[in-house]
């Protein structure tokens, strides 16, 4: 899992070349001939934090309605939904999960374009869907993913920068782009999510939650916890949170608060406050101090759009250190494999 980690910012890298950069860009042509009227994403565990936020960005940037697909809807229950006039994404590491791959064929079937993002070029989803984007996050070691929920991130970035700019990434979106790998390099250097680990070795719980592009991040943050330290962690939308599970924080559950420097960060402000009036152990991700906060891990500040993908890096890290220290295996969580069918 440390390795996988560790090799993020190359596999950003190495989806910034303009080769590959191309290729999302020759997909996005088509997308934005079609015009699709909406866009549907569908995924399965740490995917589905990606097409979470791929969903805001579509929404945001290109002003399109977005959603995520119930698999079951249509594989248990038989239901056939219009998807006719839709983009339909089906979002896997592996693209082996036989649920995702009946969603893409119903929506195929009915007219919609279809798009499988993976990281393996040679699977059935990949088949399966008109159009591919592979992410080239290499061989992933751990059973916990990590650089393909990153490689995934950037990959529908690029695309939904690219159907934006009717089929190319702007210029000067890729300048910035360009600096990904250095920022992520240097926001792992910090050793700042081992020293905290520690302090987290006997919780029985943790919460976790951010606003707008850091909600998929404290979603996935969740999971990798629950993965490799078995540690009960609840993520919440920080509006969500004030709506009823607010009533849980107190000194003995730590929360962790995704805080950025754009809208969704400054909409997490009254979050912050009523969790310090409830006396919560409050960690921060994120680019600046916060008053009260027991610890920050920093990520240098960028455009909330790109916050993704380094306010993910921390956590994983915390989540190693956590499963670590508490005698855990992170690479080989208990009854996970690395491929999950589900029907």
């Amino acid at each position: 899992m440390a390795t996988d980690i560790a090799e993020q910012p190359g596999v950003y890298g190495a989806l910034l070349e303009p080769a590959s950069v191309r290729e999302i860009e020759r997909v996005a042509r088509a997308i934005a001939e079609r015009r699709p009227k909406h866009v549907v994403f569908t995924a399965r565990g740490t995917s589905d934090h990606a097409a979470l936020y791929a969903a805001y960005l579509t929404e945001i940037r290109l002003g399109i309605p977005a959603g995520l697909a119930s698999p079951s809807a249509m594989t248990v229950y038989g239901a056939r939904p219009d998807f006719s006039e839709a983009l339909v994404v089906g979002v896997s590491q592996s693209g082996g999960s036989p649920d995702l791959t009946e969603v893409l064929k119903i929506a195929r079937e009915q007219g919609a374009l279809t798009l499988a993002v993976t990281n393996n070029p040679k699977s059935i989803l990949n088949e399966t869907a008109e159009l591919t984007v592979d992410v080239a996050a290499g061989h992933e070691r751990a059973v916990a993913a990590t650089k393909t929920y990153t490689a995934e991130l950037l990959a529908l970035l690029l695309l939904v920068e690219a159907i934006r700019g009717e089929g190319q990434v702007p210029a000067e979106e890729l300048a910035q782009l360009a600096k990904l790998p250095e920022l992520a390099e240097q926001t792992l250097r910090d050793e700042t999510p081992a020293q905290v680990a520690g302090r987290y070795r006997f919780a029985g719980g943790v919460v976790t939650t951010g606003r707008g592009y850091a909600y998929p991040t404290a979603r996935e943050a969740a999971l990798k916890l629950m993965e490799t330290s078995y540690l009960a962690a609840l993520a919440f939308s920080g509006a969500d949170l004030l709506h009823g599970p607010l009533a849980m924080a107190d000194p003995d559950v730590p929360v962790l608060a995704v805080v950025g420097s754009g809208p969704g960060g400054v909409a997490m402000s009254d979050v912050l406050t009523r969790l310090g009036e409830r006396r919560a152990d409050v960690v921060t991700i994120g680019s600046g101090e916060v008053a009260d906060a027991s610890a920050r891990l920093a990520v240098p500040e960028v455009d909330e759009r790109y916050s993704a993908l380094l306010d993910i890096l921390p956590l994983q890290r915390l989540a190693l250190h956590i499963a670590l220290s508490r005698g855990e295996n992170p690479d080989a969580p208990r009854g996970l494999k690395k491929v999950t069918e589900t029907l």
